[in-house]
């Protein structure tokens, strides 16, 4: 067997791994880093290995038996930018208060807005403040993924269509809700009232 296939044997069981974690493996075999960046090129080009970004990949033989599982997915999307946590559409979706089909992986995170596309999928990522960067859970399972509340996930996406709620009032909410095609009705009624709450208060100290 060769080096080339005995790292990806090695590395066949990992949700993820960076260019790091090779040369690591590598130096048990006495091998330059040149000769593992090649490596990684043929595997790239071969399709054995996926980049979900610069310096950090996934094999095909992994991705593919996990690519269905909606678990995997919100957790790649939190290790890709740290820190992160699921929210607006995709934590609608996923709490099934909206029927809009969603293709994008949208997540809010402190840094700087970023998107990543790769065959994985694709990951939006939208900065908010750091006082906003809360109202999530971690959620444990064969994958653990930070993703906001039902309340969360709606005062996002709002707080992202509006431009920050600029020059928005509150009596709009319930129309701009229609707008959206949500019916909060469907939501548990705690989560309801927080997510007035949240509105209400954040409009009162930012109007």
């Amino acid at each position: 067997m060769k080096y080339r296939e005995i790292l990806i044997e090695q590395l066949k069981n990992l949700p993820y791994f960076h260019k790091k974690t090779v040369y690591q493996l590598s130096d048990q075999y006495g091998l330059k880093k040149g000769t593992v960046d090649s490596y990684i090129s043929k595997s790239l080009v071969q399709k054995e290995i996926i980049q979900f970004k610069k310096g950090m990949y996934v094999t095909t033989f992994y991705f593919e038996k996990n690519k269905n599982d909606v678990a995997y997915t919100f957790y790649l999307a939190n290790i890709l930018r740290q820190p992160s946590y699921v929210s607006s559409w995709t934590a609608l979706q996923y709490y099934d208060l909206t029927t809009e089909a969603i293709y994008t992986i949208t997540s809010v995170t402190s840094k700087i807005t970023r998107d990543y596309h790769s065959k994985a999928g694709n990951f939006v990522y939208h900065s908010i403040k750091k006082d906003l960067f809360s109202g999530f859970s971690l959620v444990k399972g064969n994958f653990d993924f930070f993703i906001a509340s039902p309340s969360k996930a709606l005062f996002d996406l709002m707080y992202f269509k509006t431009n920050q709620f600029k020059g928005f009032r509150l009596e709009q909410v319930n129309a701009l809700l229609d707008d959206l095609r949500i019916d909060i009705d469907e939501m548990d009624k705690k989560e309801r009232e927080k997510f007035y709450t949240v509105i209400k208060n954040y409009l009162k100290q930012n109007g």
